[in-house]
């Protein structure tokens, strides 16, 4: 007995230490941040902060459809939309009621992914991708005097915007709208200019060509219409030619959004299958963006999806991960402070430790 008790003894002062350890005492601390909330799940988490100093967050609200699991994301199959509020960051979260739900999209019939939003004269103004009638991608817009609803969509989607992820900047008087994402998102069957459904729903397989660009259009003064054709945004090295399609760790996937500080332009995106957040600077809404680095390392699930937002003096980050669930399609939507260095540069963060 005593022969093994001194075996035993420095295996257990070992676990005795591990247990001591943050991460051996609550499995959460292993992580940057934590769910905003756990009732239901979210992701894809677009922040504002309206005149009334509230912090409003628009995500997807995913749930399990009980559809197989494919590349072009056919089980995030979410039907409506849930906004979340806050008064500051850390403070209780608010779920309200439901925003807008499917079956009052006239044209919509599957699929509602990333929306976001923005604030003009007493009328807030819901944007959201959905699949309609046809299988087709198409980006709508929704209205409501309330920042979480509930929200009356327009009968048609926006004439000239397509793909997914909206993402809308005020900068200087102007709205412009900012969307896109291969793959699922079906950015590359519209590179003809109309949507070709022959184009297939990968990125063209031309690694060494000019990689598929998102899109940038005005928006009128109704905010319900694109005020011009949609431009292409060119992402830039830092030599000044164009990203390539074989540059799965720089160039553009989905998740397009961007904000201005200090006269800067921020260009941000997901680069897709390497789960990387990343940004590119301008000297204008339309660009040329030229890459300047990673915000986010890859998360756990299968890509992410954010937001950048300045509330109190402070920056934030609001993107998701797969803390509650484990599973791709379950994600829950996380807020965490971000920082930049002197020349501008965002600090790059790691979302959880080994």
């Amino acid at each position: 007995m005593r022969n093994l008790a001194l075996v035993l003894a420095p295996i257990l002062a070992l676990g005795a230490l591990a247990a001591c350890t943050p991460a051996a005492q609550d499995p959460a601390a292993r992580y940057l941040a934590q769910p905003l909330v756990s009732e239901i799940y979210t992701a894809d988490p677009s922040a504002h902060v309206w005149e009334d100093g509230r912090i409003y967050i628009y995500p997807s609200h995913d749930i399990d459809a009980g559809v197989p699991e494919d590349d072009l994301g056919s089980h995030f199959a979410m039907r409506d939309y849930r906004v979340l509020s806050m008064d500051r960051v850390g403070a209780p979260v608010t779920i309200h009621d439901v925003a807008l739900d499917i079956a009052n999209v006239p044209w919509a019939g599957r699929q509602m992914w990333t929306p976001d939003a923005a604030y003009k004269n007493g009328t807030y103004y819901l944007y959201f991708p959905a699949k309609d009638k046809d299988d087709i991608f198409r980006i709508g817009v929704a209205t409501s005097a309330s920042p979480t609803g509930p929200f009356t969509a327009q009968p048609e989607p926006i004439a000239g915007a397509f793909s997914i992820d909206p993402a809308v900047l005020a900068a200087n008087g102007e709205y412009y709208l900012y969307w896109g994402g291969i793959w699922g998102g079906q950015l590359q069957r519209w590179e003809s200019g109309a949507y070709d459904a022959a184009a297939g729903d990968s990125d063209l397989g031309q690694p060494d060509a000019p990689a598929i660009q998102p899109r940038v259009a005005r928006l009128s003064a109704d905010m319900l219409s694109l005020a011009e054709e949609p431009r292409r945004i060119a992402i830039l090295d830092e030599n000044g030619a164009p990203l390539l399609g074989g540059d799965i760790e720089r160039r553009f996937f989905e998740g397009a959004w961007v904000f201005q500080r200090n006269g800067v332009y921020y260009f941000t995106y997901s680069t897709g299958e390497t789960h990387y957040l990343v940004y590119a600077t301008g000297d204008n809404p339309y660009g040329p963006f030229t890459y300047r680095g990673r915000i986010l390392e890859p998360v756990e699930g299968w890509t992410t999806h954010h937001s950048i937002f300045e509330h109190e003096g402070q920056w934030y980050l609001a993107y998701h991960d797969t803390q509650i669930s484990g599973q791709t399609h379950l994600r829950n939507a996380k807020i965490t402070p971000l920082s930049f260095g002197e020349d501008g540069s965002i600090q790059t963060l790691t979302p959880q430790r080994d």
